[in-house]
């Protein structure tokens, strides 16, 4: 039985690097964890050398997701937050050339680039992303300690130390939600929708600046992401020799105004002055989703929602409600799509899973296709009941999707993929909108539960193993 966490919508969105929140980011965050218990025990100085072994599906696409780099980093006392992710290369460079690494940025020891990362192909038992690191210390001891990336750049250890601190915070949240029944109840019980439940609840962890100010920088990080990827050109780099596609679809759509703006706000003002219609609505939203997981693919920082691989379908459906849908919307509207978004993904990770490690693409693309469009329905004046309805539309025709990355990388087909599931989230929500979401059919429960399900029964060549579909169909050659 799965245990009762408490998840803030802080957790569910989190800035971070790409290309991959389980595969870059939680092995950024294990290392920086790791380095904390290595302090607290007093052993930091005592350390001699270091080895990292990644397992499972760390290791059969750890090379594509810069699962290395990003371990590395995070011993390096870098965090994926605030780090110039222009300096990347260099600190990755200097570890490879000196043949040493700057251990939490306070002394150097000995560390071999090729040798000290061992990919190790077993999958331990408990999660299918497994890091294990051993220290050996300068009095011939050694120490060994393994976490597990769980998704959405969540880390664990097998005797879930974290789960049971979460267990122990729900205990101070006014209300206590495992399920879209029980949310639908409190919305009921107090005349609330659902993001105001879900602020009352943050409340709870954070004051109402706090809270502000932090989902305003999500949403600062979340625009400058589809600016960025709108406006470079050029080839991703892995092998695949994918072409960025983002700024020509910008240019072409902005035609005589492209570059009369400086900044990404103005940016966005201009998109608000040009008269779309159906096909443009198609390729704007398109445009967006590609132009955040471009930059998410070229490690770039991006927001999880809740993954990294799926971090474009949000940020493109709440562009879409800003330029195309309500030109008068603020940041307000932002933040309570964020809300309801966040608790929305919260329910699918204590239900089934975000990790597509562990459930495929239906647990990434999927679940962001449902965040977004329960969070858009609610900004276009839904009840909760239609706001549920639209998120189990969503993930119903996304069920059974595949993650089967060709060499790994977080490129074909993730990236059009965050584009399809935008476009499924807004026909999500106009459908739930004209319907008595009262006498759904399929609750969301059930389809969270039905996910859980078909993740189980998945096979693990289509669990981010670049082991079937198109990964072994598709080859470098090919490219």
């Amino acid at each position: 039985m799965k245990k009762i966490e408490c998840i803030s919508v802080f957790d569910m969105l989190k800035i971070g690097v790409g290309p991959s929140s389980s595969h870059t980011l939680g092995p950024w965050r294990a290392s920086q964890r790791w380095v904390e218990e290595l302090k607290d025990d007093k052993l930091l100085d005592e350390i001699k050398n270091i080895k990292i072994h990644l397992y499972g599906s760390l290791s059969l696409t750890g090379k594509g997701h810069a699962t290395d780099i990003a371990a590395i980093l995070g011993l390096c006392g870098h965090d994926p937050v605030t780090m110039d992710i222009t300096h990347i290369d260099v600190e990755i460079d200097r570890v490879k050339n000196e043949g040493r690494l700057n251990l939490d940025d306070s002394r150097f020891i000995d560390f071999d680039f090729k040798d000290d990362v061992v990919f190790e192909k077993d999958f331990k038992e408990f999660h299918p992303n497994g890091i294990t690191y051993i220290a050996h210390l300068k009095n011939g001891e050694r120490v060994e300690t393994t976490f597990y990336s769980i998704g959405g750049g969540f880390v664990v250890k097998e005797d879930r130390e974290n789960a049971r601190q979460k267990q122990e915070e729900l205990k101070s949240f006014p209300f206590q939600i495992n399920s879209a029944l029980e949310l639908i109840e409190h919305c009921k019980n107090e005349q609330k929708i659902i993001s105001e439940i879900v602020l009352e609840n943050e409340k709870s962890l954070r004051n109402e600046l706090e809270i502000h100010s932090g989902l305003e920088k999500i949403w600062e990080v979340m625009l400058e992401s589809m600016y960025i990827g709108c406006h470079t050109e050029g080839t991703l780099p892995g092998g695949l020799n994918v072409n960025r596609r983002a700024a020509r679809m910008n240019k072409n759509l902005l035609e005589h105004k492209f570059e009369t703006y400086n900044t990404p706000q103005e940016w966005l003002e201009t998109i608000r002055t040009k008269e779309v219609k159906f096909r443009q609505i198609l390729q704007w939203v398109s445009c967006f989703a590609i132009s955040v997981n471009e930059v998410n693919a070229s490690l770039g920082r991006v927001v999880t929602a809740p993954t990294n691989g799926s971090s474009g379908t949000l940020p493109a459906v709440m562009m879409y409600y800003m330029v195309i849908e309500n030109h008068n919307a603020t940041f307000e509207d932002l933040k309570q799509f964020m809300l309801v978004a966040g608790e929305i993904g919260s329910l699918f990770k204590k239900g089934a899973t975000i990790s597509a490690a562990m459930g495929g693409c239906q647990a990434e693309i999927g679940v962001s296709s449902a965040m977004a469009a329960g969070a858009l329905t609610e900004l276009m004046g839904g009840t909760p009941e239609q706001v549920l309805m639209a998120s189990e539309i969503a993930m119903e025709h996304h069920l059974g999707m595949t993650c089967d990355p060709i060499a790994g990388l977080v490129q074909i087909p993730c990236i059009e993929r965050n584009a399809m599931g935008a476009i499924k989230a807004i026909n999500a929500a106009e459908i739930a909108m004209e319907s008595d979401a009262t006498k759904a059919k399929v609750p969301l429960d059930k389809i969270i539960a039905t996910m859980w399900d078909t993740a189980q029964d998945m096979t693990s060549k289509y669990k981010e193993t670049s082991e079937g579909g198109l990964a072994i169909k598709v080859n470098m050659s090919d490219c």
